[in-house]
């Protein structure tokens, strides 16, 4: 039997299961059966998934999988994998709510999404939907069609978002891994809230079929999972140059998910810490965060902040950069939808104020948007010219009572709209540049905060090998979550 299988498959990592599939020493209908039996028992109490498919479906898929290794035919690595994708992106066949429609009024995909297509490829079977808020707005996973999803190690509090499904559902184990989206830290805020892996992937290296093919989108499609391999493998999935996204990257993604050998010692890591007091930060997560970075044996880290470059002239130039670019993309999906008044009607005060904000914007706001994100582009690059990455916690606050919809003070500072207190995250969306989230540690009341390490632009390799680095020194402390849900 694989070394990494264990008799309760749902706790096995996602490359061991695959490759005990692919060696007959499961079967894809009691690895699925497995997850969708994780999912029964404790998906009442969690919430991470919108819908889960029929379980004859699925195990009728499943079999087939079977049938298929019995003919000599594998699929992928993937091949017999159950699989549920963020309920924002389309999985032919199941419906797709955002977080809005109610399920028996959501459209039924005809086809799948880019990303999803190539899972699908690779052999995984779907096995549901995980929860988003509301059009995947906010770092808080609740909306109108049910209950909010509950941190993986205390569900008395938030899981974050916008993927916070897929993080608990990662962590719990009800899948092995999973995708989710970012645009204001939603690949690394519920990963850090939930003590697993994410990834925010360089603009272009997941492509999206959108209906603007020549901006690029600040929002992206990445991986979460409990390890650096498992990590690598999804997103090499995910990625990949397709002609109709003509600016996606056309670097061969199988060079993400070789071997991970970890990064050659010493890693050079930037402290950005809170931009230099900028950032109003909840006491204790900085000192957590810094200890993570200490433990990593192998690690010179520096304290360090961003320097000013041409376009961009400090701190104070970043939160109107941002929303002019947040009320752009953000804003401008929604203005269809809201012209629709019972539309209107029903979405949530914080989708409403984007399209506010979308209406009010300038040209010229949009121009000087522009100018301030290539100027923090050339900040970054000068650091990245003395370290290896640059480090931030994943979060400004610890994860917060479920009932709260978003935290209106943080270290005493107000915060001015309903994601201000996730700025720490809008730095590398606006730079464009990769992030991998890891588990930094807990504070206090046990609760989990992850460390953001922000990587030259499509240097997912190197962020890939750093996460691997960290797990060969000991570097992430041990995962609760699934014995504390048992």
């Amino acid at each position: 039997m694989t070394a990494e299988l264990t008799s309760e498959l749902f706790g096995t990592p996602a490359h061991a299961l695959s490759t005990a599939i692919e060696a007959r020493e499961v079967s894809c209908v009691e690895v699925v059966t497995a997850h969708l039996d994780r999912i029964e028992s404790l998906d009442t109490v969690y919430h991470a998934m919108s819908s889960v498919r029929p379980r004859d479906e699925a195990l009728r898929e499943a079999r087939e999988r079977d049938a298929q290794l019995a003919r000599g035919e594998r699929l992928g690595w993937m091949h017999g994998l159950p699989h549920a994708v963020k309920d924002l992106s389309d999985v032919r066949g199941l419906p797709t709510t955002s977080g809005f429609v109610k399920s028996g009024s959501a459209p039924i995909a005809a086809e799948d999404s880019l990303f999803v297509a190539r899972l699908r490829d690779a052999g995984a079977v779907f096995v549901g939907k995980t929860n988003t808020p509301e059009f995947g707005l906010g770092s808080h996973t609740y909306n109108s069609l049910g209950p909010p999803t509950r941190n993986a190690v205390d569900p008395m509090f938030s899981a974050g978002g916008s993927s916070g499904g897929a993080a608990v559902a990662v962590a719990l184990g009800m899948v092995p891994v999973a995708d989710g989206s970012d645009f204001m830290g939603s690949l690394r805020n519920p990963p850090g809230w939930n003590h697993v892996l994410g990834l925010r992937p360089t603009i272009g290296r997941v492509p999206d079929l959108s209906d603007d093919l020549f901006s690029a989108a600040a929002g992206v499609d990445g991986p979460i999972a409990r390890d650096s391999r498992d990590l690598a493998l999804l997103l090499a999935t995910m990625a990949g140059y397709d002609d109709r996204v003509p600016l996606s990257l056309t670097d061969d993604p199988r060079l993400l998910a070789p071997d991970l050998h970890p990064l050659r010692p010493p890693i050079r890591v930037g402290w950005l810490a809170d931009l230099g007091g900028y950032l109003p930060m909840e006491a204790g997560i900085l000192a957590v965060c810094e200890d993570a970075l200490r433990r990593w044996v192998d690690a010179d880290v520096e304290p360090t902040l961003l320097p000013t470059a041409e376009g961009y002239g400090g701190v104070d130039e970043l939160w109107p950069a941002w929303l002019a670019l947040r009320f752009l993309q953000v804003g401008g999906a929604l203005a269809p939808l809201a012209g629709d008044r019972a539309t209107w009607d029903r979405m949530k005060p914080e989708a409403q104020w984007e399209v506010e904000g979308y209406r009010r914007l300038t040209v010229d706001e949009v121009v000087q948007s522009s100018r301030v994100r290539s100027g923090l582009y050339r900040s970054f690059r000068s650091l990245f010219e003395r370290f290896d990455v640059l480090a931030l916690p994943t979060a400004q606050t610890w994860p917060f009572p479920v009932d709260l919809e978003w935290p209106r003070r943080v270290a005493g500072v107000q915060m001015n709209s309903y994601h201000r207190w996730m700025e720490v995250t809008a730095l590398a969306t606006m730079a464009g540049l990769p992030v991998l989230a890891l588990p930094a540690g807990h504070g206090d009341l046990g609760l989990p905060i992850g460390l953001q390490l922000i990587g030259p632009a499509r240097s997912e390799g190197r962020l890939l090998r750093i996460a691997a680095a960290a797990e060969h020194v000991g570097g992430l402390d041990g995962r609760p979550s699934l014995r504390l849900a048992d």
